[in-house]
Order: C-alpha cells, then sequence, then structure tokens
C-alpha cells in the first residue's frame, strides 16, 4: 500500500454535494476518485503527444491474422 497523508482542504459544500452523488460514496473516497481522475487525464495527455512518433512495423492485417 502507499504512503497516506492527512489533507485539509476547503471546498464549497454544493461542489463536495454533486461529487458525491456522482460517486455514491463518502468524503474520502470522493476526494480519491478525483485525485486519481486527474492523473488519468494527465496521462491521457502525456499519451496524446506522442502520437505519431512511433513506427511499427506491423500491419493491421498481420495482426488480425496473429489472433486466430
Amino acid at each position: 500500500m502507499t504512503a497516506l497523508r492527512k489533507i485539509t482542504v476547503q471546498v464549497s459544500e454544493e461542489d463536495l454535494e454533486m461529487a458525491q452523488a456522482y460517486t455514491g460514496e463518502g468524503v474520502t473516497e470522493t476526494v480519491r476518485a478525483a485525485l486519481k481522475k486527474l492523473a488519468n487525464m494527465r496521462a491521457q495527455q502525456d499519451f496524446r503527444r506522442l502520437k505519431g512518433t512511433f513506427k511499427f512495423s506491423i500491419d493491421l492485417d498481420d495482426l488480425r491474422e496473429d489472433r486466430r
């Protein structure tokens, strides 16, 4: 398990209630889900920046044939 940090944050009640309604979880799990979502968004941005920078030596038909 990773190390945990205890934090204190101030957020609007409306924002927190909307987020909790969406996740169906308590405050802690809702905040964790939001932080993970931000991390995932960053990773997706990083992957998008790589688009077109790799050349693959196999084509789609070969990949499909390999599945059989």
